[in-house]
């Protein structure tokens, strides 16, 4: 399905550059509300002479009030209310559009991207992201002339006072009751992001004394050299603050880091695999969701716990599609966004630490015990930057190399070239067991695709 505006994960770009100015974001939060009002799923949730109503949160970059402004002034013109719970992460979002019973959340975020990007990403009034249908009906929508409904119909705004509280209540309940945290020294890095006033209290509230890094946000310095995309810093913190754990989370909280008492940092397949492993010992799991970048000894691994393991396309609402066709409860990539849909309808990076820790405390264990014998495949990943519109699928020194690079490997590893879907950039990826050869296949698939674009 091809649409024109929004990728894996709603609308995203350079802050200035359409689709992110403020004439189209007024534009999208008209036909949002449109379109979202009519929904079946949010019609269910307003009464008769009720407006139906959004809740809108965001991150913490500077763009992120010109945004706002301008998507309740494109709601408000729709007829739909409006409330605000300012910096807010993406998965408390989803959380708080559930327990107030609204029509969606809007979350004003670019994840992990630099502060100079921003975008839009939608949930439904059950706490999912958009299905692709529903984005390509909002597409469709604005290319209607946006209208204004008569004064007495146009949308209100209001602010929630409590929402860091409520979720952090949220959070905290996913945790056993019977558990605490006491005893444990842990960092914490919010990435300079949505999170800084949430993490924090979680840990300290059930016992842990905590630390921490990227906790000063100033609108500019989002994701940059913290979180879960710069794990060096956590790590650096946590040797020298003698902690017993690191957490990192990304600028909207929705993935997930973790670095040991000894300086190892561990990924989102990682925990995924603590968290089935800790699972499986409570009773079965049906089976687990990964993508196309997940680890293949992380797949195999699975196998050897006689757990089914299928992949999805690269991105967590993908990762969540699947599971609900599967009717599975556990997937997640190794960026770090981790489902664990027993507890949270979407990827939370509190809530799958909890889920970690949990399982750390349950055996007594530490991180690289929990993970048994999973032993990670060397991988290498580089970023080639993309023209726009280059058919990169069908040029021929690319698939030739792709060829050669596969050959290299002898059957013991694998390849993966994808789009990013976020950003201008053709990923190139290679996995083996050898890590001499994962890397020159890499540099020698790379290099061979920079000489196909700048020719």
């Amino acid at each position: 399905m091809t649409r024109k505006y929004f990728g894996t994960d709603g609308v995203r770009g350079r802050v200035g550059e359409v689709p992110i100015t403020p004439d189209f974001v007024m534009r999208l939060g008209h036909a949002a509300g449109r379109v979202l009002a009519a929904h079946d799923v949010a019609r269910s949730h307003v009464k008769a002479g009720e407006r139906p109503a959004v809740l809108i949160g965001k991150d913490t970059r500077i763009s992120g009030y010109m945004m706002e402004a301008a998507l309740e002034a494109g709601f408000s013109a729709a007829g739909v209310d409006v409330c605000l719970v300012g910096p807010m992460p993406t998965p408390a979002i989803a959380y708080l559009t559930r327990a107030l019973r609204l029509q969606a959340g809007i979350v004003i975020s670019a994840s992990h991207n630099p502060y100079y990007d921003n975008g839009i990403k939608f949930f439904s009034a059950n706490g999912t992201k958009l299905p692709d249908e529903l984005e390509s009906e909002i597409e469709a929508a604005l290319d209607e002339p946006l209208t204004c409904v008569p004064s007495a119909g146009l949308g209100r705004a209001r602010r929630i006072n409590d929402a860091d509280g409520r979720y952090i209540e949220f959070c905290k309940s996913t945790f056993p009751f019977e558990q605490d945290l006491r005893g444990l020294k842990i960092v914490v890095d919010c990435a300079n992001g949505a999170a800084y006033h949430i993490a924090p209290h979680v840990f300290h509230e059930l016992g842990a004394e905590i630390c921490t890094v990227g906790m000063e946000p100033n609108g500019l310095n989002i994701n940059q050299d913290v979180g879960a995309t710069a794990p060096a810093a956590l790590r650096e913190a946590v040797l020298a603050q003698g902690a017993d754990l690191g957490i990192a989370l990304d600028g909207d909280g929705d993935r997930v880091m973790m670095v040991d008492a000894t300086g190892n940092i561990y990924d989102g397949d990682q925990l995924l695999y603590a968290i089935v492993r800790s699972r499986l010992r409570q009773g079965a799991v049906s089976g687990v969701v990964g993508t196309l970048m997940t680890n293949l000894a992380f797949e195999h691994a699975l196998s050897e716990l006689k757990v089914p393991f299928v992949r999805a396309s690269v991105g967590d609402r993908y990762v969540t599609d699947m599971l609900r066709q599967q009717g599975w409860l556990f997937g997640g990539e190794n960026s770090g966004h981790i489902l664990c849909l027993d507890r949270h309808t979407t990827g939370d990076g509190i809530v799958s630490a909890l889920q970690v820790l949990s399982a750390l405390r349950e055996g007594d264990d530490d991180l690289q015990t929990l993970l048994g014998s999973l032993k990670l495949y060397p991988q290498r990943l580089i970023n080639v930057a993309l023209s726009k519109g280059f058919p990169w699928k069908d040029n021929y020194l690319i698939a030739a190399t792709r060829n050669e690079v596969e050959n290299d490997l002898r059957g013991c590893g694998r390849v993966l070239l994808r789009a990013s879907g976020t950003e201008p950039l053709l990923r190139v990826m290679v996995e083996g067991q050898d890590s001499t050869t994962v890397n020159q296949a890499a540099e020698k698939l790379a290099a061979a695709v920079r000489e196909a674009v700048s020719s």
